[in-house]
């Protein structure tokens, strides 16, 4: 190889280690199969939740992987194979879920979520947890149920004193 090409290799593997240190999911997706149209629909509807899909070289991502200092995923690196970035642990996968839900060409192979290496069923587990406003809602909710239950006993106990 001439150095041109291993300086262009180089500079892809610095930027895949990049994208995975700061995602916190990077799923790894087998596409054959699936349309130009479905990968633009399935980008989109990826873009729409701060996540990107790359077709990159097995061997350039699993150099990018060890780069990164990230290991486990090498082994699902085979065939032609998607990677997704995701900033948030449970939308991207929850996009791709959705979308293999519709679509059989589109396989869930396993994913890096914060930092451990799941198997397809693990992703398919996170993404079916609430995303982070969900989270957030759900412990609102149980901060405001003592308050809420503790206002409505105060109020009884006026009512039943203001008819005495």
């Amino acid at each position: 190889m001439n150095q041109e090409t291993l300086q262009a290799k180089q500079v892809v593997v610095d930027e895949l280690a990049k994208k995975i240190e700061e995602s916190s999911a990077t799923v790894v997706v087998e596409y054959r199969g699936l349309t130009v149209e479905d990968l633009e629909t399935l980008r989109r509807t990826l873009k729409e939740k701060d996540a990107t899909l790359g077709v990159y070289k097995n061997t350039l991502v699993k150099l990018a992987l060890k780069k990164a200092g990230k290991e486990g995923l090498e082994e699902h690196l085979e065939g032609p194979n998607a990677i997704v970035f995701s900033k948030d642990a449970i939308d991207g996968p929850k996009v791709l879920t959705k979308f293999a839900k519709k679509n059989d060409n589109l396989k869930v192979k396993a994913g890096l979520i914060e930092g451990t290496v799941l198997d397809a069923k693990g992703v398919k587990e996170i993404a079916n947890l609430p995303g982070r406003d969900g989270l957030i809602a759900m412990f609102l909710s149980c901060l405001q149920a003592p308050v809420r239950q503790f206002a409505v006993a105060v109020k009884a106990i006026a009512d039943k004193t203001a008819a005495n």
